[in-house]
């Protein structure tokens, strides 16, 4: 006797988080640190990591890393993970790279992002690395580009670059960098 599902079978999936920590409550940490913090548990992750099922695993000046694991529960209609997830896994490896190399008490936020996606990406798909490093860090702007690969295949899945504003607190000296 085979085994049948019904296709119409409801299935759940649970997400807990904690308050996220405000980046204006950071006092004299440099965007480093606060990354740093977050690997080591000390301040919780941004809860759209564990809404799509990724994270940060590794930083440094200039670099960060997360991986994720692809799913059913991030299908579109075609069968393949939305490109949304793909998206902002590579938004948040691009942005995290940038904030490692601002001053104390400088934010960024995202003007540009383009986004190529070189192969599909299916629900039984291995976990997903993406690896950003930043191009330039000026004053006001900054730009970065990241891959997406396969952990065990080692294939390309997707690249991208971005172009981010750099936001300084009204009461800091803008020609400080």
């Amino acid at each position: 006797m085979t085994a049948t599902t019904n296709p119409h079978e409801l299935r759940s999936r649970t997400h807990t988080w904690q308050r996220p920590f405000p980046w204006t409550e950071a006092g004299d940490l440099t965007g480093l640190e606060l990354l740093q913090k977050i690997l080591e548990q000390e301040i919780p992750e941004p809860p759209i990591g564990g809404t799509l099922g990724f994270s940060l695993v590794a930083v440094g000046e200039g670099a960060a890393a997360f991986e994720g694991d692809p799913g059913e529960h991030l299908l579109n209609p075609m069968g393949t993970v939305h490109g949304g997830f793909v998206a902002t896994l590579l938004d948040s490896a691009l942005g995290s790279a940038i904030a490692t190399v601002l001053p104390r008490g400088r934010a960024y936020t995202t003007m540009q992002l383009n986004v190529h996606m070189v192969r599909p990406i299916f629900a039984h798909t291995s976990r997903l690395r993406c690896e950003a490093s930043t191009v330039h860090v000026g004053r006001t702007t900054a730009t970065a580009e990241a891959r997406v690969t396969g952990i065990t295949d080692g294939k390309l899945y997707a690249h991208a670059t971005t172009t981010c504003a750099i936001l300084t607190p009204s009461n800091a000296d803008p020609s400080a960098s």
